[in-house]
């Protein structure tokens, strides 16, 4: 008897269709064949599931078996093949009627005492079962609250195999998951009012926010460049629905979800400079999302910038220019999402102290020069903001707290978040930061006198096209957070004062 049931396999952050094919002859010496592009655990799957079948009280007679995994010339990796396995064994030698897993898809890891153990991408799973028009979706407990999000698509959570095989059955009853609570998107451990000066980063780093640019902090060590990182994601507006679903399926298959349901916040990523390309970029056997994917839609912060491997900053350069990072090896092709605000911190000198007055530099014009060189060019002008942090003077720091406090940032970041969503409504465009084409000439007209100054800067500092695209998309944020329908010349003048680096290589 040959029966077919549905289940689902990953490609990047998308799942797909498998159709998992079980023949059972009492024909022939007894044998296990398992066909398909089966790779690692699901070969061992085998072992798992006999043994969780003969403990949970099922006992098959022996047969000559044969499992297909289709599409046939595609690669299956992982363990969410056992519970669909299981349950197609079942059918097969008659314990269960066949009808009864029509329309469902299933995913879930066997214990060998019969428990469903939870698997990585589910929520792609869960969309992919309702776009196929599903029944239903049976997963694990832990599975649950991931794939209730999906709306449209009923998620049911088994604790065994037993307890699955009698719900399909009509012999037990599961009720529907449902979604947990979102956690609290307002709720955040760092203030930009503890931020003690600073005035002058503060108000780059709200620039950046509220353009989702990239930024560059440059001070010495204790300056508070990392304090200023930190505090990013507060000022930031919370994912809308579609970001959210987005980010969820990238930590999903990343294993990262721990059971939460939607995610809410946008992510924070911090990798340490000692990381390879890989875990920065992805890739990888079976691959995997890297930290560029990982801060999809939130925040990559990369402290102590000229430390990382030449090789890691260098493969920042697609996911930074096009929001995506395409991985190719011998045996798969993947592309990730990667839309991530990159915000950067270093030293302006191998010593630290080039920059603070109260400090002797040790350093020789030489190092400071190789030091700088651990950033290429293509690199830094990917990055619109280049912004200096000087050491904090003894007034500022004895004095109260003051300023304005993340909730009131991010109330102007907000607006003009709002005001760029509604200019750039079915463009495919979001932000400022990705104004490129028509759209940059349409929203980023200067004038005579704007054209002027910017055209002098530009041959004065020998400056790109792509600086001079930066510098025009800085612009346009600084006149949204202002309010402005037009770029004026101060907004011009601020956006070019934040680049840094340009002027000192003029």
């Amino acid at each position: 008897m040959v029966v077919q049931l549905a289940c689902g396999a990953l490609h990047g952050v998308d799942a797909y269709r498998v159709d998992l094919e079980v023949d059972y002859s009492r024909q022939g010496m007894p044998s296990f064949v398992m066909v398909g592009l089966a790779e690692g655990a699901v070969r061992e799957a085998r072992e798992r599931v006999f043994k969780a079948l003969q403990n949970s009280g099922f006992k098959l007679p022996p047969a000559r078996i044969t499992v297909n995994l289709a599409p046939a010339d595609r690669r299956k990796e992982g363990s969410a093949y056992d519970l669909p396995l299981a349950l197609g064994l079942l059918a097969a030698a008659g314990v269960m009627p066949a009808e009864v897993l029509e329309g469902w898809f299933s995913a879930a890891e066997l214990s060998l005492d019969g428990r469903l153990k939870p698997v990585p991408g589910v929520l792609p799973l869960a969309l992919l079962a309702r776009n196929e028009k599903a029944r239903g979706l049976l997963v694990a407990p832990d599975n649950a609250g991931e794939a209730a999000v999906v709306e449209g698509l009923p998620v049911f959570s088994a604790h065994t195999l037993g307890e699955a095989v009698a719900f399909l059955m009509g012999h037990a009853e599961l009720k529907a998951a449902v979604p947990p609570s979102p956690e609290n998107a307002e709720e955040f451990l760092f203030d930009f009012a503890d931020v003690k000066g600073q005035e002058r980063a503060k108000r780059a780093m709200e620039i950046a926010a509220a353009g989702a640019h990239n930024i560059l902090l440059i001070g010495p060590p204790g300056s508070g460049k990392t304090m200023l990182a930190r505090r990013m994601p507060g000022i930031l507006p919370p994912l809308d629905f579609e970001e959210a679903l987005e980010v969820t399926k990238i930590y999903s298959v990343a294993r990262l979800l721990s059971g939460h349901g939607l995610m809410t916040r946008r992510p924070f990523r911090t990798p340490h400079h000692s990381d390879s390309s890989v875990s920065v970029i992805g890739g990888g056997v079976p691959p995997h999302p890297g930290e560029v994917s990982l801060a999809h839609h939130g925040v990559l912060f990369l402290d102590e910038l000229p430390e990382f491997q030449r090789q890691a900053l260098e493969v920042l350069r697609q996911p930074l220019e096009q929001g995506t990072v395409s991985i190719s090896r011998a045996t798969y092709s993947i592309t990730y999402p990667a839309d991530f605000m990159l915000v950067a911190a270093m030293n302006p000198c191998p010593c630290g102290y080039s920059t603070d007055p109260r400090h002797t530099c040790t350093c020789s014009a030489q190092a400071v020069a190789r030091y700088r060189s651990r950033l290429s060019g293509p690199l830094l002008d990917r990055i619109d903001l280049h912004v200096e942090v000087p050491a904090v003077s003894y007034e500022d720091l004895r004095a109260a707290r003051s300023g304005p406090s993340s909730a009131e940032i991010r109330e102007r970041v907000q607006r003009a978040r709002e005001v760029q969503s509604a200019r750039y409504r079915g463009t495919g465009c979001r932000t400022n930061a990705s104004l490129s084409g028509v759209l940059l000439e349409e929203h980023c007209r200067l004038g005579r006198e704007e054209h002027e100054f910017l055209g002098n800067a530009v041959e004065s500092l020998a400056l790109s096209a792509r600086a001079y695209t930066r510098i025009l998309r800085v612009a346009r944020t600084i006149a949204d957070l202002e309010g402005s329908a037009s770029i004026t010349l101060p907004h011009v003048a601020e956006a070019l004062s934040c680049r840094m680096l340009d002027r000192e290589q003029a």
